[in-house]
């Protein structure tokens, strides 16, 4: 049943290696694995996905392909699940993951009288600890959610299954 919804809205390989802006790379998108929809591969594209939607970078995207294809895990989600971060959005994740980040590290969150480029450069690093912990954590969230959802899942069909007719 799960599989069914994803194959639905999720692009399909051969569509894929036949677009000609991917030119040459559409051999990297030749592995079935990339496209498997089972447990495992979506679990870990919920992972790829939400972990770089955290990741305070341009074409995050291309994070989440490089990791998809790296952990053989689903590409299509993997760079869907990205879009958790976009213009309407940065703002506040960002932010939350600065406070994480300058809340582990015991820094001030203070503005100062006079903002510098030194003050902006040393508020990256609050930021990168934030957005890295934040992104680990919400990403094995999402990992063991996905399992959970589709363990109940098959569950429930091995019920029904099983269920004496009437």
């Amino acid at each position: 049943m799960p599989r069914k919804l994803f194959r639905k809205y999720l692009p399909t390989a051969e569509r894929l290696r036949q677009h000609r802006s991917l030119g040459s790379m559409s051999q990297l998108f030749a592995d079935p694995n990339l496209w498997h929809l089972n447990r495992r591969s979506l679990s870990g594209a919920a992972f790829i996905g939400i972990f770089s939607a955290f990741m305070p970078i341009p074409l995050q995207m291309l994070l989440a392909a490089g990791l998809a294809l790296r952990f053989k895990c689903n590409l299509p989600m993997s760079i869907v699940l990205v879009w958790i971060s976009n213009p309407l959005t940065y703002v506040p994740i960002f932010y939350f993951t600065y406070r994480v980040g300058a809340g582990m590290l015991g820094m001030s969150r203070a503005i100062p009288e006079q903002v510098t480029i030194a003050w902006f450069v040393e508020q990256l690093i609050p930021l990168w600890v934030g957005s890295l912990v934040c992104g680990l954590v919400f990403g094995g969230l999402a990992f063991v959610i996905v399992r959970l959802l589709w363990r109940l899942a098959i569950v429930r069909s091995w019920k029904r299954r099983n269920q004496p007719l009437p």
